[in-house]
């Protein structure tokens, strides 16, 4: 049995990926699953994480949390459904660590880099959908929902994962599927099953 494939949305807060996650997880009989929050222990981490009652949260106790919901997430849920011959679609992986911890919160990266590969096992996604869209697009769709802990920050913030981001596909672009978040949800799903095909065959 061959193993199944690890794919994994990534972008800035507004834009789109939860939409996508589902359409692609549909069309793959895949698992569809989320970072934090895909197991029961990682709903429970996700929840403080995201709470903006929580403004006392150090940068490196967030960065232990998300790497601890991810070491149960992937041993739980993600490497024993790919050993079943599934895939996995996920919204948000490892990689969000280091946008949103690394080049957001300005926390060392290779520390980081070494924490994460240790709480995934090495497991790193095959592929990584990522969807841009412009900033200031994403900052107009926050205003009209209620905010998360992460969403509540500034600009400056913002624009640091965004560079991130761009920074990794570049450096990676084997792994990375770079895609324009603008245009109509049946549109932009063409795109990424296309370039899914063209990379992983699936």
């Amino acid at each position: 049995m061959s193993l199944g494939k690890y794919i994994a949305f990534e972008g800035l807060e507004g834009c789109g990926k939860s939409t996508h996650v589902k359409r692609l997880a549909t069309r793959l009989d895949a698992v569809m699953t989320r970072e934090p929050g895909g197991t029961v222990i990682g709903s429970m981490l996700r929840n403080v994480l995201i709470d903006p009652a929580n403004t006392n949260l150090s940068p490196r106790t967030e960065a232990l949390m998300m790497a601890a919901d991810r070491a149960q997430h992937i041993t739980e849920l993600i490497s024993p459904t790919l050993a079943a011959g599934r895939h996995v679609v996920s919204d948000r992986s490892v990689y969000s660590s280091l946008a949103y911890q690394g080049y957001g919160r300005q926390q060392d990266l290779v520390e980081l880099k070494r924490l994460n590969n240790w709480a995934i096992g090495g497991l790193w996604p095959d592929l990584v959908i990522y969807i841009d869209v412009p900033i200031e697009i994403l900052l107009e769709r926050l205003k009209k929902r209620e905010l998360d802990r992460f969403e509540r920050e500034d600009r400056n913030f913002f624009e640091r994962i965004d560079a991130g981001f761009r920074e990794m596909a570049a450096s990676d672009p084997k792994r990375w599927l770079v895609v324009d978040g603008m245009p109509g949800k049946d549109e932009l799903e063409k795109t990424i099953s296309d370039g899914l095909f063209a990379r992983l065959g699936i």
